[in-house]
């Protein structure tokens, strides 16, 4: 555990920062550009996991170990929304043949 807390440590915090800002970039730019409604989600969990690496890299910088155990809770959520989020896009494509998320204006009354 020591070896892996010094190799965070040896990293400059900006570079955390600079990485997670670009994958949390790229899964927004996913969301908002995409219609497949599979890689909306997964870009959603992009974005969760830039959140992630950003919570658990300034945990180490500053020693405090919530940030953590806040990173376990994220996870756990995280599964449960995937669980939710596939269970909804499978009853979609049963009913529209289609994962596009466009088509989703013929399921209104």
């Amino acid at each position: 555990m020591e070896n892996v807390t010094q190799a965070i440590q040896g990293v400059p915090l900006n570079h955390y920062i600079l990485l997670c800002t670009i994958i949390f970039s790229i899964g927004v730019i996913g969301v908002l550009i995409r219609r497949n409604a599979i890689v909306i989600f997964m870009s959603v969990e992009l974005m969760l996991n830039a959140v992630n690496l950003l919570l658990t890299a300034f945990s180490v910088h500053h020693n405090d170990p919530s940030g953590q155990v806040f990173v376990f809770f994220i996870m756990a959520l995280a599964a449960a929304e995937v669980a939710v989020g596939l269970a909804i896009i499978v009853m979609i494509f049963r009913n529209t043949n289609s994962t596009d998320v466009n088509i989703l204006n013929k399921l209104k009354w």
